[in-house]
Parts: C-alpha cells; structure tokens; sequence
C-alpha cells in the first residue's frame, strides 16, 4: 500500500496524519502528529460475528510507553505494567464517541489500539488517540459511520483557545474535551472553575466549529487510501418470533412499568414474566429458520429486553410517565446525613431515591502524597478521589476485584467536581482522600458521590470555597421527538439514548461529561439539558444546605494537626542535621507524627497531638533563631570540663559556662555544682569571634 498523507492547521501546530507506512497488516493504521507528539492507531476486525451475544464487542486501549518522554519505567521490572489511571480514561474517552456509530447488530469483535510513540511534554495526545481511532477506522476495511472529530478547548484569560497546550492549560479556567458527529455533539468530557452555563455553552459551539476541519481530513484521507469497506453478517431480527414474543408479554410489561414504582419489586414482576417465557422453549421453535440453530432463551431474553425498550419509551412520549411514577422534571426523594462514622476525619451519606453513596475524608501530611508519573512530568497529588462500586449495591453476588474502568472512570468524574472548590494547598496544607462507598445504585451514583463528597469535606472542616451538587439528564427520542428526562435512574441509563451530568455550585459548573447512545446531540438539546440540569442542582444544594449550611470551624480529633513554618533556606541543613539525625531526634522526642521540610524554607509538622506540636515548634524556632546577647534560656549540662560545664541551651546549641559563672561563690570542683542532664536557666553574656557562646549561671540566677 502506498502512503498517503493529510495536514491541517491544529492550534498553534499543525496536526499530519499519515496512512501506509506503519502497521500494514492491520485493518487500518495511521499516525497522528502534532509537533514532537506521534500516536499511532489501529484497528482491527474479526472475520465473523462472536457467538452467542447479544451487544457489540468493542475494546479500546491507550498506551502510553515512557521511551515517548526518553525515560525509563519505574519499578524492579522497568517496563509498562498494568494499565495506568489515566490509560484508563483516555480509553474510555475514544470508545465513547465511536460506539454508536457502528451498525446496529454488527456482532464482530472490533479493537482499536493507540500507542503514543513520541511526546514533547506540550501536546497531548489523548486528542489526537481519538482523532486517530476514527481516522484509522475510515481508511479501514471495518463499518463504520464516522468520522468524529475532536478538540479540546480552554478558556484562559477570557478567551476560548482550541488545543491548547500543557502550559496554556495551567493557566486555564475551563477545559472541554468534545467529540462531534456531522452538526452535533457525541461527547463531552469537561471540568470548569465555576464557570457559568452560559461560558460553557459558547466553549461547546466554539469546539463545534472548530472540529470541522478535523473530520474533512479524515474524509480526504479516506478518498487517497480508504479501503473498501467488509460487508458483515448483521444479527437480523426474527420478525415472526418477535411477534410472537409480543403478544405473549407486551400487555404485561405495560401493567408492570404503570402500575409497580418500587424498584425491587417492579424487577422481581419483570424478571418473573421473562422467566415464564423462556421456560418452555419448544413453542418458539416453528420460528426457527430451515436448517438454522433452534430458538435459544438467549433470543428470547433479547426481544423481551426491546419490548421493555418500547414500553418505557412509549409511556414517556405518549402518558408523560416514568416507570417509578415521577414526572419527567421530578427529583427523586433525597436524604442528606454528616457525621455516621465516629472515627473517620469526616463522613456523610447521599440518599437520592435508591441511588445511596457513603462519603469518607481522610485527612493526611505530605507522607501521603501520591507520586504520579506522566509522559509530561513527575507531580505529586495532594487530592485523590476513590469510587467504590460493590456488587451488593444492586443486590448481586459477584468476585470482588481490583477497580475496573468503570469505577476509575466515575471517580475521575466525581473528582473533578469538587477540585476547583478546595482551598490551597497554603491555605490547608493536607493531603486529602475522597472516598465514595455506593451502598445502593439505581442510576446516577457518580453525581451522589459529588454530593455525598461535598458533604464529608464540609464535615471535616476542610474550608471549600462552595457547596456542590450534581445530577444527570436523560433523553428519550426517536425521529420525531426528543423528551429529556431528570434525575435519570438505571432503567432509563440503559433503555434511554443519553446520560448528560453535569456538576457545579451555585455560581457555575465545575464538571460535565456527556455519553450519548445515538449518533449525537443537537446544541438546541445540549441547551436545554444544561438548563434542566442547572434548576435541579439548584434544589439538590438547597438540601444539602439545609443538613450543613458551612464547613465545620474545627476538625476530627482524630485528624492530623498541621503546623506550617517559614525558616531562612540557610536554616535548612541545621534542622535536617548530619544524615537526618536532628529531624530524627525532634520526631522523636516531641512525638510528632512528621516535620517535612521543602526547598523554599517551608516547615510542616503535623500531629494529632497539639502538645507536641508545641513541643517540635518549640524545638524548631529553637534551632533556626539566633540567640540574642543578654537572653535567658533553659540549659541542659551535656559535657562537664575542669574549666566549666557544656550546655545545650537552645535545640542543636550549645555554650560553655565557666566555672566562674557557674555560682557566685568559688567553685573548686565542678561536678559539685552541677551533673550531667542537670536543667537550669543561663544568661548568654557574649558571642565571640569564633562563634563560641559564652554563658552565666549565677547572672541568670541574680
């Protein structure tokens, strides 16, 4: 195959994406480059369809390898292991837009792989990964309806800028990862400082127009090297089965989603109905094709599960119901509770309907900042946000392992939310551990987490600058009508063509993230659904408002106390001492849990124990002030001399205190005056010229 390449303009660079030079045998391949940045893409397409499913199996993974950035992994093996949280993101970012544009019923395995060769610490290529998914997707011979295309937009200083980079974004006060479809949106992943709907809006038709260029390159891309597209078995419906499923379940469905609002046990009538129709299966083999499989349970579950499909949707567009009885704007019951844990530095419990989440604080020092290795740098977080999602949340029994993506992917979302409401680290300088325990799930349990976390911060006294509340708005549509639907529960996740979440405070939004079912969203949607979700927050912070109007004025007892200190860089070595010792030595003897010094001068101590932060301050200001002429101090004798007596009379200080100053009579024997660990006060009479300071008993006694 020959290679062929396109380009055009891409913020302040120029994006090239290439095809036919690298990775031939896959089904498609391209490169994308943007500056010093490279990611290659593949994508590749079983022969025939997966047996025995019922959804499309598509996998998406992102690598980035650290010969990217010229490093060496980490680690005794020192090569890339498990995925890393944010491999886990960027995967989900890509599968997300793509997915509903393959053909409905293509059961192939599809798997798209992107693997960032080179960075050069500006350019990110999550953006490019999914630029290069669609595009290696059009040149390929899989079915597909792209292309997509996608920008990340900021909003630094005022003005909206399309790609920015790395070091543009540090000074950026909104960041919007869209995804768009022919005139619409698909995807939206987004975190902002509070800012208002109205300047989230503008940046989402802003990335609209700025995609554009993208997606007409991957067209012409396609028109030079584009492969002749594979025409796959597509699973087709058995009408006749279908029919007979129909009138066989249809009339029951549609009492079971009107009359029965309880979730459990409006799922215990359904799954009773399912149950009955697959319990005899020979009835349904006359539908099976001539020389085909017999009609499995499977098949049946499948139409059973469209049926449900129809009942839902239809009794939203045409009776304005949902199934648990709400209207389509209603909020389900909330239920808002601080303080349930009495150990934990702070707790709360979200109850929104059957959807619970358990907020935890944690509180920590700088010992509990979690190193983070990017290809762009080495940072250390001092904010983590963990999700929790056990199977008995939703009454099941499964093996409990390790965070899956899902779990990674909410809590990342959650996180968001709340970061741009914490105090600087100067302001309180803890490191702090959001954790979200979901106890109950029935649809929207990444926006009780953002509540329930806002409220345990509160609680434990960490001083956020504002309340913050998130709720998710849903869609049902078909190709005449489009109703939007709030506070969404699990049902309509699954049986509904969108999921839009969006938090915030009062002021403005701090987190977005759109996932659509259809091939994408209207802006005039995307509008009305940011406005339904703005008047739900509104009522969502009133609640939790009520509960706890303010952050706590005190912490937990049982939160680690910090004391933060400046000292002359000079100062540093002498409170770190010759290999640690003198640190060491003031842990130790005041009790302190940690004295962590930085390189500008700074000092934090942290300890449950007030009274030994007392003591470590003490010992600190000690070592770092200079003794002043005239000053009286408290003296320990360390080494007794003929001549007088050693003493330590400031931490890491130490002075002589001559036999003549050692009492106002004659001293012929200075053991009989003083012992070694005796305590008394000591006047400094001089410092001489070689730094030597002189001390006197009998003047501090007079």
């Amino acid at each position: 195959m020959s290679t062929a390449q396109v380009q055009a303009p891409f913020g302040d660079e120029t994006l090239i994406i290439e095809t036919g030079k690298w990775a031939k045998q896959a089904g498609g391949a391209v490169t994308v480059t943007v500056g010093g940045t490279v990611v290659l893409v593949t994508a590749c397409m079983a022969k025939s369809p997966r047996e025995g499913i019922d959804f499309f199996p598509l996998t998406v993974e992102y690598q980035e390898r650290t010969y990217a950035a010229g490093r060496i992994p980490g680690g005794f093996f020192k090569r890339e292991g498990r995925p890393t949280e944010r491999e886990v993101l960027v995967s989900r970012l890509i599968d997300r837009p793509i997915r509903p544009l393959f053909p409905e019923g293509f059961l192939n395995e599809v798997q798209i792989v992107a693997t960032v060769l080179s960075h050069d610490g500006e350019h990110d290529p999550d953006c490019l990964a999914m630029i290069g998914s669609s595009c290696a997707l059009m040149v390929s011979d899989v079915p597909f309806d792209g292309p997509i295309g996608a920008v990340r937009v900021g909003l630094i200083d005022g003005q909206l800028v399309a790609n920015p980079t790395f070091s543009q974004r540090a000074n950026s006060a909104m960041e919007l990862v869209v995804a768009g479809w022919g005139d619409g949106v698909v995807m939206i992943e987004g975190e902002a400082d509070q800012v208002p709907e109205s300047k989230v809006l503008e940046g989402l038709q802003f990335a609209l127009d700025a995609l554009k260029a993208v997606k007409a390159l991957q067209v012409e891309l396609q028109k030079k090297a584009g492969k002749t597209k594979t025409k796959v078995e597509l699973a087709a419906p058995n009408q006749a089965l279908i029919a007979n499923v129909r009138s066989s379940a249809f009339p029951q469905l549609e009492k079971i989603y009107t009359s029965i609002a309880e979730k459990s046990a409006r799922e215990s009538a359904v799954s009773e109905l399912s149950s009955s129709l697959t319990k005899d299966l020979t009835v349904y083999q006359e539908f099976a094709p001539k020389g085909g499989k017999e009609i499995s349970a499977n098949q049946v579950k499948a139409i059973f599960e469209t049926l449900q499909y129809e009942v839902i949707r239809s009794n939203v567009f045409n009776k304005k119901l949902r199934a648990d009885g709400r209207g389509l704007n209603d909020i389900r019951t909330i239920e808002c509770e601080v303080a349930v844990l009495p150990r934990t530095h702070g707790s709360a419990l979200f109850t929104r309907g059957q959807t619970q989440s358990l907020g935890v604080i944690t509180l920590g020092t700088k010992d509990d900042e979690q190193l983070v290795e990017s290809l762009e740098s080495r940072t250390y977080r001092t904010y983590l946000f963990h999700y929790n999602f056990p199977p008995y949340s939703v009454g099941e029994t499964k093996p409990m392992r390790s965070p899956g993506r899902r779990e990674i992917g909410h809590g990342a979302l959650a996180g968001k939310a709340l970061k741009y409401v914490l105090p600087s680290k100067d302001e309180f300088p803890y490191t702090i551990r959001v954790v979200s325990e979901i106890l109950e799930s029935n649809g929207s349990s990444s926006m009780a987490s953002v509540c329930a976390g806002c409220l345990a911060l509160m609680d434990a006294g960490v001083p956020i600058k504002a309340a913050v509340a998130g709720i998710s708005v849903g869609l049902i549509s078909d190709s005449k009508q489009a109703v939007l639907i709030t506070d969404i529960m699990g049902l309509e996740d699954h049986f509904g063509d969108m999921d839009f979440k969006v938090a915030g405070t009062r002021t403005g939004v701090t987190a977005i993230q759109l996932d659509l079912k259809i091939k994408s969203l209207s802006m005039d949607l995307v509008k009305r659904a940011v406005a339904q979700a703005q008047g739900a927050r509104m009522s969502i912070l009133d609640k939790m408002e009520k509960t706890l109007p303010a952050p706590r004025a005190e912490m937990s007892p049982y939160a680690p106390r910090i004391v933060t200190l400046i000292i002359p860089q000079d100062k540093i070595g002498e409170i770190i001492g010759p290999g640690g010792k003198t640190i060491r030595r003031m842990i130790e003897e005041s009790g302190v849990t940690s004295i962590d010094i930085e390189e500008d001068g700074k000092v934090i101590v942290a300890s449950p124990d007030s009274k030994a932060l007392d003591i470590a301050v003490g010992m600190i200001k000690g070592l770092t002030q200079e003794p002043e002429v005239g000053g009286i101090y408290e003296a320990t004798v360390k080494r007794i001399m003929n001549f007088g007596a050693f003493v330590e009379f400031m931490p890491g200080r130490e002075g002589l205190v001559h036999v003549s100053e050692l009492a106002s009579k004659f001293v012929k024997d200075v053991n009989e005056v003083v012992k070694l660990g005796d305590k008394f006060k000591v006047k400094l009479i001089e410092k001489d010229e070689m730094g030597r300071f002189n001390l006197s008993k009998k003047q501090a006694e007079s």
